[in-house]
């Protein structure tokens, strides 16, 4: 009986032994599953942190490309109208270069012929500028007259002032020394006129 109250006593002291190291063996495990618990809970922080910065460089980014694409449309709308512009107004240096041929052409045709030869040379000057002015009107260059109308400052250059009668009102243009020009819609030179006042 000594013998099984013995390792009756024996078994009892193992299991109260045994009891403290599960004890502790699970509160080790639960200290380290709180730490992991931390771990992880400290890294969701950060990567929502990052998450966060990222989502607002790209918007940034987005913000940025949005506005350079912008930028660049309207460049080539821009560069679309000076193109436009400039075919429009193409030949205009010549068409200026011209205009002093015209007006020599027309003073030519105004003299008297007096004689078969000079009629004839006549004859092939007003050829020359109905070919000149046919031409400029394909062009888009068409003459500025206003004799008769009201003065346009836009249009006409007053260089001489006449009083007004009954053939001229006032502010209107009494004759015209030189014709003005336009290219298109644009004033190429304009009128030299004489305005009645």
């Amino acid at each position: 009986m000594a013998e099984k109250k013995a390792k009756q006593t024996a078994a009892d002291t193992a299991k109260q032994a045994k009891q403290p190291a599960e004890t502790s063996g699970s509160s080790l495990k639960e200290e380290i599953l709180k730490e992991s618990i931390a771990d992880l809970n400290d890294q969701l922080k950060t990567s929502q942190h990052e998450g966060e910065q990222l989502k607002k460089e790209r918007d940034e980014f987005e913000d940025k490309y949005l506005r350079a694409a912008a930028e660049i449309q309207n460049m080539n709308h821009r560069f679309e109208k000076e193109q436009q512009k400039m075919l429009k107004y193409d030949g205009q240096k010549l068409a200026k270069a011209i205009l002093p041929v015209v007006d020599n052409l027309e003073r030519a045709l105004a003299t008297e012929a007096k004689d078969d030869s000079a009629a004839s040379l006549k004859k092939g000057v007003q050829m020359v500028y109905d070919h000149l002015e046919r031409a400029l009107k394909e062009n888009g260059i068409t003459a500025i007259d206003g004799t008769g109308e009201k003065f346009d400052p836009n249009t006409q250059q007053a260089v001489q002032t006449v009083a007004a009668d009954d053939k001229h009102a006032a502010d209107t243009v009494a004759q015209v020394l030189q014709k003005g020009y336009y290219l298109k819609d644009r004033v190429l030179r304009p009128a030299m006129v004489v305005v009645a006042k």
